[in-house]
């Protein structure tokens, strides 16, 4: 009988960006900050490609062209987060395939588990745009919105703006992945500060640690690490590409369809991305034409004007 886990297709090379020290790092504390991986012609196409999604650029469902009349600063002006822009975007694609991005988790995403063979795989894309006076995210983490077998789901977090405290950047609690604790959440009282989604709760907050970085930086994080971001306070938009991975070997269990169970649930709208693809023989799942553009507070206000 053919061994299933052999049909794996051909790998995908990737160079090796970090060295002993900065992956411990990362398996210990359960984030990592690498400067200068973008370079300005880099981030002058994920911002120009902004727009373009923005303005409606790529025909989906979600969002409307946008008027003529509207300048890009006002089109920006009325985002928090666009979610799944990959789906429509060549451009987004490219940067959740980007060599180096993708040559270091080929390194870090699954460090933790024994035997891991560097294969990674990416399900999610959100873009950031975050204007002035926009609502940040309350505590949270990632694993609780997407789901693996093996703890390894990472963020990929591209700064294409400066991240400072007073413009919103991340705050991490560092090594709160390590126990694989997945804290309960509540609805939060902040609206003025973060945006709906609800909030963990259950440790001490007084650890956290900013974030700041320059535009270029990648901050990657594992899907365990407790993590938020504050009110955009000052006077330009903190734009971030943030993509998500995780292990190729684990299955994706992200929902569950008729006729499947937890411990087989295995979503497929993915891109392999380092390594191997263990599934590749169940095939690939077409991304919709679709996107989701996040709410908060300032949208609203914004909506009701």
């Amino acid at each position: 009988m053919t061994d299933l886990s052999q049909q794996t297709g051909p790998a995908i090379e990737v160079p090796r960006i970090l060295d002993a020290e900065q992956v411990h790092f990362f398996i210990e504390n359960g984030y990592l900050v690498v400067p200068d991986l973008i370079n300005s012609d880099e981030l002058k196409e994920l911002k120009d490609d902004l727009i373009a999604v923005a303005r409606g650029q790529y025909p989906c469902e979600g969002i409307d062209p946008a008027s003529p009349d509207d300048t890009d600063e006002e089109i920006l002006q009325r985002i928090l987060c666009i979610h799944q822009p990959h789906f429509i975007s060549p451009v987004i694609e490219k940067y959740i395939r980007h060599p180096k991005i993708c040559g270091i988790l080929g390194q870090i995403t699954a460090a933790h588990v024994p035997y891991w063979d560097g294969s990674v795989k990416c399900m999610q894309s959100m873009y950031f745009v975050k204007p002035p006076q926009f609502q940040g995210q309350a505590w949270h983490q990632d694993e609780i919105y997407i789901p693996t077998r093996d703890r390894s789901l990472i963020g990929a977090w591209i700064a294409v703006d400066d991240a400072t405290v007073e413009n919103g950047c991340l705050y991490v609690i560092p090594g709160s992945h390590r126990k694989g604790y997945l804290y309960p959440q509540h609805e939060h009282d902040n609206p003025d500060e973060f945006d709906f989604a609800p909030e963990s709760y259950g440790f001490d907050e007084d650890v956290e640690a900013p974030v700041e970085v320059k535009a270029g930086t990648l901050v990657f994080f594992n899907g365990y690490l407790l993590h938020r971001s504050r009110k955009n306070q000052g006077n330009i938009t903190r734009r971030v590409l943030v993509n998500h991975y995780c292990n190729a070997w684990s299955l994706l269990p992200w929902s569950i369809e008729e006729g499947e169970r937890v411990a087989n649930a295995d979503r497929r709208n993915i891109i392999p991305v380092s390594g191997v693809d263990p599934y590749a023989w169940k095939g690939y799942e077409k991304p919709p034409r679709s996107i989701h553009i996040r709410d908060c507070k300032a949208v609203k206000e914004l909506a009701g004007n």
